[in-house]
């Protein structure tokens, strides 16, 4: 992200003029919700307030509060504009105090489409660049046409690609096409331009430019909204409101006072806030392949399109609570960077909310094509359960088990060709898969009585996000000889890695065993298909 602003000769544009409107009336929720807050502690006063003529007062301050705010956003939005040139999308917005953003494509991270409810009645949608470099570093584009946000998407991962702007062709004079007279930084409005994002064209002063088309998609696994449920419904959260209501019930009958009950409130109002959260951030949640990265898209109230382009997907969780044992369902998480470990992007980091086990390997295998091992279906199987050293797991001694008396048995690290394997949790079972060319570094850690013991702690750091990749009480010796192995193995990784511009990379040829002049695969680097493996 820099403040470096674009050359004047690219076109600016606008946001949807409809955007003043969406946005204006978040500041008349904000103030209610102030006042309502602070009337609350005195119901006597907040009925006062509406005795009498005064509830024409109160109204007449909400219509002002309403006018204020809308004509705020009106000036924002007139104050705002972006261009998208090869390499970079500016955005200058402000005020009073005017920002120069500069997102670079070739940091570009992911790319989302998000609708909320009430642009998604008036058919607008906002888009969001996640770009590397920290917290605040992503780019908003809200709100645009829908047409126009999937077209400008499409444009800007191309582009991220490293793929080359269409042939340009002569603007038409007449009504047809959007073509723009005078000097080609004119100001346009985003509703004027980008429409469509198959054969579409893009109003760049002189002449026009065929838009880049949406590339094709393969949808490999959907979540069933039952399964989605009851899988939130057996989560530890309602297990521990059924057994707080169970002691509260109990201490009232011992006390002869239900006043411990009204305690409860609380913790019910908060469940009911995460069971909605999970179901409403996980419905319709569906997952696919295309040559422009891994495309996720859910949502109930606010649906949601990500598209997160090839490789930049940096570690993999794959949890299961106690209660999900029976079932075998399990959580699949990844880090992304750019994408903020908590807060509203916290969702975003979900690659399946709800998997059967088939889907965990399909999951694994949009970000790992091939694990780097002869038997993925036999290796997942054991990361996922098992407590031995089957299939090259190594695992924690017997003397672990004084620091860890319950689980050290799941402790276990597995290094294949490609990826770091990490597994761990007795009762809530984790795996962690980090890809050795996203190793961002190692440590070593030691407490004085793992010291005691002849044990170390192994760390791996990745981007933020909710993967810690690390396994605990490791022999020493074992531990050290790790660092170092996986340390060259992460610079050998990153040295042969391709471009961040992934479609200049020269296509492979499809290996046939056996054809004339073409090398055989090295064992266990076969083609796996989705589900097949990981």
């Amino acid at each position: 992200m820099s403040g470096t602003t674009a050359p004047p000769e690219v076109e600016w544009r606008r946001m949807h003029p409809v955007t003043p409107a969406l946005k204006g009336w978040k500041i008349v929720v904000a103030v209610l919700v102030v006042v309502g807050y602070q009337a609350a502690d005195d119901v006597r006063r907040l009925l006062e307030l509406v005795e009498g003529y005064r509830w024409l007062v109160v109204l007449g301050g909400l219509a002002a509060v309403a006018v204020v705010g809308f004509a705020y956003s009106a000036l924002a939005w007139r104050m705002t504009r972006f261009a998208v040139t090869d390499d970079a999308v500016h955005l200058n917005t402000g005020i009073l105090f005017r920002q120069q953003r500069q997102a670079r494509l070739d940091r570009l991270q992911a790319v989302d489409v998000v609708q909320p409810l009430l642009a998604r009645l008036v058919g607008l949608a906002e888009l969001k660049l996640e770009v590397a470099g920290g917290s605040g570093s992503g780019v908003s584009l809200a709100f645009l046409r829908e047409s126009d946000a999937l077209a400008l998407r499409a444009e800007l991962l191309a582009l991220a690609a490293g793929l080359q702007r269409p042939g340009t062709v002569p603007a038409p004079a007449g009504p047809t096409g959007v073509g723009v007279d005078g000097p080609s930084d004119r100001v346009v409005d985003g509703a004027d331009v980008a429409a469509g994002a198959e054969g579409a064209v893009v109003a760049t002063g002189p002449r026009t430019v065929v838009a880049f088309e949406a590339a094709p998609e393969h949808q490999v696994y959907e979540v069933p909204m039952s399964r989605l449920v009851v899988a939130t419904l057996r989560s530890g959260a309602t297990v521990a409101l059924v057994l707080a209501v169970l002691v509260a019930v109990a201490a009232g009958v011992l006390s002869r006072t239900f006043a411990t009950v009204f305690f409860l409130l609380p913790m019910f109002f908060g469940l009911v806030s995460y069971v909605w959260s999970r179901i409403n951030q996980g419905a319709s949640f569906r997952a696919a392949t295309s040559p422009d990265g891994i495309r996720l898209r859910h949502g109930l109230t606010e649906a949601r399109a990500q598209t997160v382009p090839p490789g930049r997907v940096q570690a993999i969780r794959i949890s299961q609570g106690l209660w999900w044992r029976k079932p075998d369902w399990w959580r699949v998480e990844m880090n992304v960077a750019g994408y903020s470990p908590s807060g509203e992007q916290q969702r975003d980091t979900v690659l399946h909310p709800v998997s059967t086990r088939d889907e965990v390997r399909t999951a694994l295998w949009l970000v790992l094509h091939d694990l780097g091992v002869d038997d993925p279906i036999g290796v997942v199987d054991a990361a996922l359960t098992g407590t031995d050293e089957s299939h090259g797991f190594a695992v924690a001694p017997r003397r672990a088990r004084w620091v860890d008396p319950l689980g050290w048995r799941r402790h276990g690290v597995l290094v294949t060709r490609r990826a770091l394997v990490i597994r761990r949790g007795r009762w809530w079972r984790q795996v962690d898969v980090v890809p050795h060319e996203r190793t961002q570094s190692l440590g070593l850690q030691q407490g004085p009585l793992q010291r005691r013991l002849g044990l170390a702690s192994f760390v791996v750091h990745s981007t933020p996000g909710p993967v810690s990749p690390d396994i605990a009480h490791l022999d020493a010796g074992v531990a050290v000889a790790l660092l170092d192995e996986q340390a060259e193995r992460a610079r050998t990784a990153r040295a042969s890695e391709g471009p961040e511009q992934w479609m200049r990379k020269v296509a492979a040829p499809v290996v046939v065993p056996g054809q004339v002049g073409v090398a055989e695969p090295e064992a266990g680097a076969a083609r796996v298909e989705p589900g097949a493996g990981a």
